[in-house]
């Protein structure tokens, strides 16, 4: 392959919302950058990688990107296809020019600046971008995780996926569905499922607090003035308001309060899209942990089983940092290609590293990391080019 140098200030690794938000604001400062992409297209989660029924769980205002509010007749909880729409705007006002179908190989520090080799899928080339700073944006989302089940691969005799190739439930009509997990993704596809006259189970690993969009709305806009403890008790009242004793039907709540829980653990609390109602009527049964998978037969760590003949994993993600970044110091990342350090304190490394987006704070996190990584880089060009003139 021929290789291709590129000399830049500025190099962010990811054009999902994270990357082009970091892009708009080093643009708004005149900081000269360049975002590469490995997929086509720029959001490629929202727009190639996620159900069609999925919109924006958190009102407009928590996830605006900056510099951009939505418009004041956008509705409070934003469409999937809203939000695309809303992010392809953003990228022309603010002038993001992503270059597409570029793959990170490795990334690494040498004589002050960072060198970073990206695989050209359209040039059939090598690029070698030479950086003073590098932006790690490709988030927690990166890669789907599908967890190792004695029997999945070698003789489940259905089909399997990840929610990131789930669209929409209507090829599973009259089927027995497992869906894994019980985050937004899981219970939304349940709930989907469920409507489509699928026999739908839901795998709920561990303790879940199950709200509704209003009780978190309340609640994030009340943690702006009240301790997150008082809030939690407020929202914890609504919920047993609105859903009952959710433990009657396998939704256990956790001690700490929901978001509590979110700034101990990183998980964010469901919110129910109609699934609750679905487990209460028995349409949608709650299920333990896998145990193990013979033929269509699933056994679960209760000595239960059930006929299956697909399963929906949605199980998360996780980083691909570690793939390409090769830094002896660890400083930022470790090696989950998580950073180290909690929110936040996780966006700045050394020599000019930084992260966007892996703040487990949703787009508002992503938010406040692009505005501060893009106002510390211009305060350090700003210095160095003081230096010079003296």
């Amino acid at each position: 392959m021929v290789k291709e140098e590129v000399k830049i200030l500025v190099l962010i690794i990811g054009a999902g919302p994270a990357g082009l938000a970091t892009s708009a604001c080093l643009n708004r400062l005149k900081i000269p950058n360049i975002v590469v992409e490995r997929e086509d297209c720029s959001a490629s989660l929202w727009k190639t990688r996620s159900y069609d029924r999925l919109s924006l769980h958190l009102a407009k205002q928590f996830c605006q990107l900056p510099h951009m509010p939505f418009p004041s007749n956008t509705p409070t909880f934003v469409s999937k296809l809203g939000f695309i729409s809303y992010l392809d705007e953003y990228v022309t006002r603010f002038n993001v020019n992503p270059r597409y179908n570029r793959k990170v190989k490795s990334a690494h520090f040498k004589d002050s600046r960072w060198i970073v080799e990206v695989d050209s899928e359209t040039k059939m080339s090598t690029e070698v971008y030479s950086a003073e700073y590098v932006v790690a944006a490709t988030g927690e989302n990166s890669e789907g995780v599908i967890p190792e089940i004695p029997g999945l691969v070698e003789r489940f005799k259905g089909e399997y996926l990840h929610s990131s190739e789930y669209k929409n439930g209507d090829n599973f009509s009259g089927k027995d569905v497992l869906v894994v997990g019980c985050g937004n993704s899981g219970m939304e596809i349940a709930y989907e499922l469920s409507k489509c006259s699928a026999k739908v189970s839901i795998v709920v690993r561990s303790p879940v607090h199950v709200l509704t969009r209003s009780i978190v709305r309340i609640g994030m806009s009340l943690l702006s003035f009240l301790p997150v403890k008082l809030v939690d008790r407020l929202c914890l009242l609504l919920a047993e308001l609105r859903f009952g004793n959710t433990s009657r039907y396998g939704l256990v709540r956790p001690k700490n309060g929901p978001f509590m829980n979110k700034l101990i653990t990183g998980r964010s609390p469901t919110i129910d899209v109609g699934c609750v109602g679905e487990i209460k009527s028995g349409k949608v049964q709650v299920v333990p942990s896998i145990k193990r998978i013979e033929g269509k037969r699933v056994e679960f760590i209760d000595g239960k089983t059930k006929h299956i003949d697909s399963i929906v994993f949605a199980t998360g993600y996780k980083s691909s940092v570690s793939k390409w970044l090769k830094v002896d110091d660890g400083d930022l990342f470790n090696e989950n290609g998580m950073p180290k350090r909690e929110f936040p304190c996780h966006w700045k490394g050394k020599n000019g590293l930084y992260s966007v987006g892996f703040g487990r704070q949703g787009l508002a996190g992503i938010s406040r990391d692009a505005q501060n990584i893009a106002i510390d880089i211009a305060s350090l060009v700003c210095r160095r080019n003081k230096n010079k003139m003296y």
